[in-house]
């Protein structure tokens, strides 16, 4: 963990990925981030993949670093709880993340009424206040329709919930660019960040907007990189290797490795394409191109291959699963200082993921491990709304809070 934003506190009231993402980048870079569930969990505590135990490991990795109180979030004196929590004083504090409803007891009026420079900053599906998770809005904007084989003839799901996560980060950013202007000006502020809109300008800051509505819907193309030479070929070995040309140098240089720059001048000759210049002309005629390299490729295992590409500044990766570069891949995984052993709640130790940015010079400090539901209650209470041990004992006693154990 950095300490860039030590002192700041943001309170989290949300489940799943975008809203808790965005938590757990602000108390990665240091801020006091403070979860409320209600007592046994929300409809995340228990989301898979699942430790051997029952214990969600989704839950740990979106929550490393946070504190978490657990309230019984159905009864009104319970709901008042987590509105003075939100809303406590504080110059670096009074700060919200939510993906609660924008009518729900937590409401940016209801907020605002409690602290008038409060900056929430609610997760929401559609725009409309209607429902959405990343899979429906990504069948809305039609990235499925684009995905797969060239002869599929339904959409095709991707498995990384990409609008999640984006709308994570963009969220710790807008909240971050609120509180700047806070600073300045002593005005709160209320940022609504549905999940369309992130997909939606995405699509469009990628040219993909003003693209289909000049060419049309674009079609399937497999593994073929849009636009560019790119693709997945099989080696001698039986490996396959996922090579990317968009530069001329990356071009050449790949051509040289396979040996082939002869019989790919061929091809340019009989077309009058020019293919160093124009990466896109690589992409129109890959079908001619394709098979030149499948076959080189054919010759020569992984293991010859992999060397000389590097040699050769060839933009190259190999396949592999997950649990090969989790196990094995020294940049991705075993030897990267982004990550620190470490053992979570679920009795399970793992590589664990800090901040994914590296500040040079600075020193990572220890990785944070996820808190078991209410562990801090009791703290929270006190350091934050001031309560004595006898009335947080009170609410203990009535079911309005809950600690780890209970």
């Amino acid at each position: 963990m950095y300490g860039l934003l030590k002192g700041l506190r943001v309170v989290e009231g949300a489940a799943f990925i975008a809203g808790p993402s965005c938590g757990m980048h602000m108390a990665l870079m240091g801020a006091d981030v403070i979860r409320f569930d209600r007592i046994g969990g929300g409809p995340d505590f228990n989301r898979w993949p699942l430790a051997p135990n029952g214990d969600s490991l989704y839950w740990e990795g979106m929550n490393k670093g946070k504190r978490s109180i657990a309230i019984n979030l159905a009864s009104p004196e319970g709901q008042e709880l987590a509105l003075a929590i939100a809303t406590a004083p504080g110059e670096q504090a009074g700060l919200f993340l939510t993906n609660y409803p924008t009518r729900s007891f937590l409401s940016h009026a209801a907020l605002s009424a409690l602290r008038s420079d409060i900056i929430t900053l609610r997760i929401m599906g559609w725009a409309d206040g209607s429902p959405a998770l990343d899979f429906t809005v990504n069948a809305a904007v039609g990235v499925p329709m684009m995905t797969g084989p060239a002869d599929s003839e339904g959409p095709v799901n991707h498995v990384l919930p990409a609008w999640d996560l984006f709308g994570g980060a963009y969220a710790a950013f807008a909240l971050v660019s609120a509180l700047n202007r806070r600073q300045r000006t002593g005005e709160g502020a209320e940022i609504l960040l549905p999940l369309s809109d992130i997909a939606a300008t995405c699509l469009g800051h990628t040219g993909q907007v003003a693209e289909v509505l000049a060419n049309g819907d674009r079609p399937r193309s497999g593994n073929d990189l849009f636009g560019a030479f790119g693709r997945d070929f099989l080696c001698a070995d039986g490996k396959r290797l996922m090579v990317v040309a968009i530069t001329s140098r990356q071009w050449m240089g790949l051509l040289k490795t396979l040996a082939i720059t002869e019989q790919v001048a061929q091809i340019e000759a009989e077309l009058g394409m020019p293919f160093a210049e124009d990466e896109g002309a690589r992409f129109t005629h890959r079908a001619r191109l394709f098979p030149v390299f499948e076959a080189a490729f054919a010759k020569r295992t992984s293991a010859e291959l992999q060397p000389a590409f590097d040699a050769g500044g060839v933009t190259w990766s190999q396949y592999q699963s997950l649990h090969e570069a989790v196990t094995t891949d020294p940049r991705l995984f075993t030897a990267n200082p982004v990550f620190q052993m470490a053992t979570q709640p679920s009795g399970l130790t793992y590589p664990v993921p800090g901040p994914t940015a590296t500040l040079a010079g600075e020193s990572r400090g220890d990785v944070a491990i996820a808190p078991r539901l209410g562990q801090h209650t009791d703290e929270i209470l006190a350091q934050i709304l001031g309560l004595d041990s006898g009335a947080i004992g009170r609410l203990h006693d009535a079911g309005l809070v809950a600690g780890a154990d209970q």
